[in-house]
């Protein structure tokens, strides 16, 4: 593409592009590496990686929108790819590892998001280019984009842009460091008997899940609620009440929680993932064929137009064979010397088919599902979860149930690795279709866009494997051994590992799966009936996902949601409600980034100092005043900074606003 009136091409895919999204990566990722492990959920990194873009390369002779573009490409699919930590987290907790090896952990994230790119490159015509799937997240990165394209208006936002995103990180990690301190409490729980049996409620005083709620919305908001409702208020008393205990009500409660209530939310994710998937199969399958047939269409010799011109299939096919090479090296690796080592070829050319087959099918997938409803709302997890469930049972169908403990557990470690990166495939392929729509709209050359989420992917994979193993040489995960009292949950590869080892083990919690099972199609139902009333929709995976949480991680996220929802409600009132919008996901954006960037340097100083607590500065004695104080003081911040939200909105010149 040519600038017309320089006669100069216009920049795209540069090597200072590559190189801002490469540091911009750094923080997105790590953030959300930190988030994904504390509370399951991570966010998207396009719009705020677009903003920093265009703040920064605007002081750059001859930067265009398309090279912005190529820097939130990079760094949207590395902070996608730390989606990761919902699987390899489980080889450290069923004692296959004791740390992330750095090459087998970059390994495994980098083949897996490479064939994520690779298997979506071929989908971009029938999902991007010729449907009417909406794209949420890419559309809105393209009006950003094109917003900040140069004009005295676009400057200006992007520059409030980028001061709400530091002002209110800011805020976020000096909220976070003050609870380090014992000073302001970081949480608040409260358990009681209610009958026969117990139950509670407990909240999280964090800016990060506030930020997530922001992000997510009402629905998915009052969909964890109901969640919260159903596993807390409903099924835990009556559990409870079925094992009774004289112990503290606390413990009593959590250990039920843990034992049988997230196997039912384990059911209703289950359910709702293979709804989605009934749902959506036959548009994909469909879109698939007209991609087929455009493509034999073609002439030879035809000069596409710069939006048709992908990496050629031959090349795709290519890359991702080759790629299949390093995999069967990996999982070599995991079997060579142990008990499945017999068996070697027939489990590596099994996972060599496996990962091939169902890749290309969860690219399908997960790509129609970005288009229809974001890729921050998608289903991704629950992709995870029925994976790992094939993956088992295969191996089940291969070596039988009873086998000697070494071997089911070389065979969980094996089921999980597979699953890593099929996982990877799902959440690129999920990410790349969203970028590619954003590219579209700005007017980008695919071929390009999809060379940048390649180098996105390897730079995701350089950064995941040491953040990790900080995180878990330091905070470690709740469960394991050594786990302090700052232990990160990662609660969907405690349950991915669970659902391996149950499955191979033959001692799943089948029963509480059945039942959530029931209730999911209860809840599918109810979203079917809302949706045909007109109603605010209840999305299933929300419900479940509301289900097996801890409490202190879903009632702030809906906390955030009915926020986020006054926000934009306001927004829509206001002389420019786009811009009012994009400023609140800015905001939200900054909230989430702060804490979790302070929680991957907080894990920085529990290894220097060797210390769980290192910067606290009172005791248990002032757990009260801690509690009351604190909280206090995060309500009064979350009002004060979305009051200066608005404030910014409104000092905007008036043709922004």
């Amino acid at each position: 593409m040519t600038d017309h009136a320089s006669s100069r091409p216009i920049a795209e895919l540069t090597l200072r592009g590559i190189a801002l999204g490469g540091i911009i990566t750094l923080l997105f990722t790590a953030a959300n590496v930190y988030l994904g492990l504390k509370v399951g959920l991570t966010f998207a990194t396009s719009i705020p990686a677009a903003v920093i873009s265009m703040a920064i390369l605007r002081y750059l002779p001859n930067s265009s929108v398309l090279e912005n573009n190529i820097v939130q490409t990079v760094a949207s699919a590395a902070g996608t790819l730390a989606a990761i930590i919902f699987v390899l987290p489980g080889l450290v907790m069923i004692g296959w590892w004791q740390g992330f090896p750095y090459l087998l952990t970059a390994g495994i994230t980098a083949t897996g998001g490479i064939l994520g790119v690779m298997f979506s490159v071929p989908l971009r015509r029938a999902l991007v280019v010729d449907t009417d799937l909406p794209y949420p997240e890419g559309r809105a990165a393209a009006e950003v984009l094109k917003v900040g394209a140069g004009s005295r208006e676009g400057e200006a936002e992007s520059t409030v842009g980028l001061r709400l995103i530091v002002v209110n990180a800011l805020a976020s990690a000096g909220f976070a460091i003050l609870t380090q301190t014992k000073l302001a409490a970081a949480e608040a729980a409260l358990f009681f008997r209610t009958g026969a049996g117990a139950t509670g409620i407990a909240g999280g005083l964090s800016f990060a899940l506030i930020g997530v709620g922001h992000l997510v919305g009402l629905s998915v908001g009052m969909a964890m609620l109901a969640g919260i409702a159903i596993g807390w208020w409903v099924a835990l008393p009556i559990l409870t009440a079925m094992a009774p205990s004289a112990g503290p009500v606390a413990e009593w409660a959590g250990s039920i929680f843990g034992r049988d209530v997230r196997f039912l939310g384990a059911g209703v994710i289950g359910v709702a993932a293979i709804w989605t998937l009934l749902k959506i199969i036959g548009p994909v399958i469909g879109g698939i064929r007209s991609s087929f047939a455009a493509a034999s269409a073609k002439r030879d010799g035809t000069v596409l137009a710069v939006g048709e011109r992908d990496l050629p299939i031959g090349i795709v096919g290519l890359v991702a064979l080759v790629t299949l090479v390093p995999i069967a090296g990996l999982l070599w690796s995991v079997i060579a010397g142990g008990p499945l080592a017999a068996s070697g070829i027939a489990l590596i050319g099994g996972a060599l088919l496996f990962i091939l087959l169902i890749g290309l099918v969860i690219a399908a997938v997960c790509g129609y599902m970005a288009g229809l409803i974001g890729a921050s709302n998608s289903p991704v997890s629950g992709i995870g979860i029925l994976s790992v469930l094939a993956a088992a049972l295969l191996l089940v169908g291969l070596f039988g149930r009873g086998t000697p403990p070494e071997t089911t557990q070389a065979l969980v470690a094996y089921a999980l690795i597979v699953t890593g990166i099929v996982f990877g495939v799902a959440t690129i392929s999920n990410d790349n279709l969203q970028d590619l729509k954003t590219g579209e709209l700005v007017g980008a050359t695919p071929w390009k866009q999809q060379v940048a989420l390649i180098i996105g992917v390897v730079f995701g994979s350089l950064v995941i494997p040491p953040v990790l193993d900080l995180l878990n040489a330091t905070l470690g995960f709740a469960g394991t051994p050594g786990a302090g009292p700052n232990a990160l949950s990662a609660p969907q590869a405690a349950l991915i590992s669970a659902l391996a080892k149950g499955v191979l083990g033959g001692d799943l919690n089948w029963t509480m799966i059945g039942i959530g099972a029931l209730v999911g199609v209860g809840v599918i139902v109810v979203d079917e009936v809302l949706g045909k009333l007109g109603w605010m929709r209840l999305p299933p995976l929300g419900v479940g996902l509301g289900i097996y949480l801890p409490m202190t991680a879903t009632l702030p996220v809906v906390l955030g949601a009915v926020i986020g929802h006054g926000y934009d409600r306001w927004a829509r009132r206001s002389a420019n409600p786009e811009t009012a919008e994009r400023l609140g996901v800015l905001a939200a954006t900054g909230l989430i980034v702060g804490e979790s960037l302070w929680g991957v340097g907080f894990a920085g100083i529990v290894y220097l100092t060797n210390s769980d607590s290192p910067l606290a500065l009172v005791g248990d004695g002032f757990a009260t005043p801690a509690l009351v104080g604190g909280t206090l003081v995060f309500l009064g911040l979350v009002a004060a900074l979305y009051r200066n939200t608005r404030r910014q909105v409104v000092t905007l010149p008036p043709a922004v606003r």
